[in-house]
């Protein structure tokens, strides 16, 4: 099976303080996972905040180095520094979706325009019927059109529909691969579904795989096919997403899982966790592991 994106053992230490305070901190630490070419998916990264999630979703577009370990993408090394050339065939092949659309877009800038300069960028067109033509195809993907959204600017269109766009501005070179971290968070809960079923749409429908890194196990267990636990930088389970968010075995799984309400816990104030559960995955913090194989496929790290 061709692989798309693999990533073996990789770790990313920070340097804190200075000569005499130095501190390190291991912000991710020996991180592996695989994406195939032949079988699209949502691949989920769950975890608290300080997990370490975004941290590999950095590296993985490129915006960090790792430490130690490698990334490729279709057989190619790409953590490493690269020349601009290749550095751009990076980026068209995988886009970056972020958290805040409101952030991602400049407020004294039209959203048409940047649409058209990633267009110009990747697409290395330049003649208007053609750039406009890539332009409305992509937003037509997200359920938007160029007429829409020509000559606005990002204040003038509502979180969903900008996120939307931001994702239309991420489809425009045709990447197999998206990086979404937390695209959701920052649009209301009424909208939320409509961004989640995109995702799945664009997986089921054009093929294109979304790395997808979120705190929300229910939007997780809805459309991811596969997905890893991380907890201070470790991954601690991996696996098919209903099996381990269904059945999860390591003690910081099944604290996340027991931390969401259940419609008995509504209006009481109360979550159903055990104590000692809490005790145990407090203990497990910091601590080194390894990850060994479970009968049903998945991987769970144990001490």
């Amino acid at each position: 099976m061709s692989t798309l994106l693999d990533v073996k053992d990789v770790s990313k230490h920070f340097t804190m303080g200075g000569l005499l305070s130095r501190k390190v901190v291991r912000a991710v630490e020996s991180a592996s996972l695989s994406l195939s070419v032949e079988k699209p998916e949502i691949f989920t990264i769950i975890g608290e905040s300080g997990s370490g999630k975004t941290t590999l979703a950095r590296m993985i577009l490129g915006l960090e180095l790792p430490s130690s370990g490698e990334i490729s993408f279709r057989g190619k090394t790409v953590s490493h520094r690269v020349g601009r050339k290749e550095r751009l065939q990076f980026m068209a092949n995988v886009q970056p979706v972020f958290q805040n659309p409101f952030e991602a877009f400049n407020p004294l800038k039209r959203i048409d325009r940047y649409l058209e300069s990633t267009a110009k960028r990747f697409l290395k067109r330049s003649d208007r019927a053609g750039l406009e033509q890539a332009m409305d195809g992509a937003l037509q993907k997200v359920g938007l059109s160029l007429a829409e959204v020509k000559g606005r600017y990002p204040h003038e269109m509502s979180g969903g529909q900008l996120q939307r766009a931001a994702i239309a501005r991420a489809l425009i070179p045709n990447p197999p691969l998206l990086v979404a971290d937390e695209p959701v968070s920052m649009v209301d809960a009424s909208l939320r579904m409509s961004i989640v079923n995109l995702l799945k749409s664009l997986r089921d429908d054009l093929g294109v795989s979304v790395i997808y890194i979120t705190h929300d196990l229910a939007t997780a267990y809805y459309i991811s096919n596969r997905l890893i636990i991380m907890q201070r930088g470790q991954i601690v389970e991996m696996g098919d997403a209903r099996a381990v968010l269904d059945n999860p075995e390591h003690p910081y799984s099944r604290l996340l899982k027991a931390s969401v309400l259940s419609t008995e816990d509504a209006g009481s104030g109360k979550l159903g966790t055990d104590p000692g559960m809490v005790a145990l995955a407090g203990e497990l913090v910091g601590q080194s592991g390894r990850l060994v194989d479970r009968p049903d496929g998945r991987l769970v790290r144990v001490y």
